[in-house]
């Protein structure tokens, strides 16, 4: 009698063992079709779920073009966003062309808004954040000119089919402007992708402003350093504290305009004439500067012209420049007019960049300045320009043999501030 009963029990398990088989295998294969995101699977931000990719939008409202990058990423919550691809596309003249008739610069606008809705899919524009940062052509408008340019560019991000914030449109600051380039060169080289990764400095050098931004490693930077400079944010799950400045005034043609003698982008008294030691002496010739020509011309043979420019632009700097002891420690990209007078020296190679050393830009002054005249193939100006940013690396801290890379794109992707401002504004919008 206890063989039947030993039988049926072993036939009970065997079934229920069976069936437990098949609903693990039934349910294992289903559970990755019921958690799979579907095509352009997207979450607005702010929302802590995972998305498969994230686009944003950011217009460059510069002095001389306006430009438009549209970046794509692939997403995960557990780490840095990746980029996959970048749109870009510029016009000419910028913004500030237009203060007198704010009207003429929506048809730019609305061109390049058509390039956006062709690169990002109709089914995530509502969530993809559209931002105009416009800079010193701007900043050097009177305010209610530039306000009512602003005022237009909202308009039509409002009515465009893009997610448009009341800070979606807005002068960018350029302290903001420099973090923006930091985070940029940073993303590109892997420093924002762990907290223990090593970054690298920024320094920009435009035509209005430049900036210096770098991550301090030492504690005594930080004590030390005015407290306007030291700033620091959240990006990508991490606090960052940089030292960062930027010089309004400074920038390579603004200091071109007070080294010839103009102030406040006015000529002296009234006169378009402007004489400068930094310009070969029997040179005559013009430049504009924020709509004004002027008449320059060199002064006449006298002290050497490398000496009397080095007197000229040390006094244009003399204690306008703060030194950041540290930052001659630290490995620093350098961008703009950097790049594009080290290409000028044949320093680096236009496309791909280089590297190059303070004293490079030293010698190169010395050995342009010393010339008696300017060669048709050469800027009257490069002697001026060249004395200019040697003696402005030196004020911000860097010794002669200090070495700099030079670089306009960093794995096919321009280092502007528009990528970093743009993973700024999406962290933004993650916090609100």
């Amino acid at each position: 009698m206890k063989r039947p009963k030993l039988a049926g029990v072993f036939l009970f398990v065997g079934c229920l063992l069976a069936y437990l088989m098949f609903v693990k295998r039934h349910y294992g294969a289903a559970k990755p079709e019921a958690y799979r995101l579907p095509p352009h699977h997207q979450q607005r931000p702010g929302l802590d779920r995972p998305v498969s990719f994230q686009y944003g939008i950011m217009f460059d409202a510069g002095s001389t073009g306006t430009r438009i990058h549209v970046f794509k990423f692939h997403t995960d919550n557990r780490e840095a966003p990746k980029l996959a691809h970048e749109t870009f596309r510029a016009i000419k003249p910028g913004l500030s062309a237009y203060a007198d008739d704010p009207e003429k610069c929506m048809a730019g606008i609305v061109e390049l808004l058509e390039v956006a809705k062709a690169s990002v899919p109709p089914s995530v524009w509502s969530i993809t954040p559209v931002v105009l940062k416009a800079t010193a052509g701007l900043r050097l408008l009177p305010g209610e000119k530039a306000d009512h340019l602003l005022d237009r560019v909202r308009a039509l991000f409002m009515e465009s089919p893009f997610l448009s914030r009341d800070d979606s449109v807005s002068i960018m600051d350029g302290t903001d402007e420099g973090i923006s380039a930091w985070i940029t060169v940073n993303f590109l080289t892997g420093g924002l992708h762990g907290a223990d990764s090593p970054t690298v400095g920024m320094l920009d050098l435009g035509g209005g402003s430049t900036q210096i931004t770098f991550s301090p490693q030492d504690e005594k930077t930080i004590q030390t350093s005015p407290i306007e400079y030291i700033r620091s944010f959240q990006m990508f799950n991490n606090t960052h504290t940089v030292y960062t400045h930027s010089y309004l005034g400074l920038g390579l043609m603004s200091a071109r305009l007070a080294i010839l003698g103009g102030v406040d982008a006015m000529p002296l008294e009234g006169s378009t004439q402007l004489v400068s030691p930094c310009l070969a002496p029997e040179y005559s010739g013009s430049w504009e500067h924020a709509d004004v020509v002027y008449a320059v011309r060199g002064q006449k043979a006298g002290e050497p012209v490398y000496e009397a420019c080095l007197t000229k632009v040390e006094k244009l700097l003399y204690r306008k420049v703060t030194k950041a002891s540290e930052a001659a420690d630290v490995d620093f990209y350098a961008f703009s007019y950097y790049y594009d007078r080290a290409v000028d020296l044949g320093l680096i190679e236009e496309q791909s960049g280089g590297s190059v050393r303070v004293s490079d830009y030293i010698d190169a002054a010395k050995r342009v300045c010393g010339r008696p005249s300017v060669s048709p193939l050469q800027s009257p100006f490069l002697c001026l320009d060249l004395v200019y940013i040697s003696v402005l690396l030196q004020e911000l801290g860097f010794p002669p043999n200090k070495q700099f890379k030079l670089a306009r794109t960093i794995n096919q992707v321009e280092t502007s501030w528009a990528l970093g401002a743009t993973f700024h504004y999406i962290e933004s919008l993650k916090r609100h």
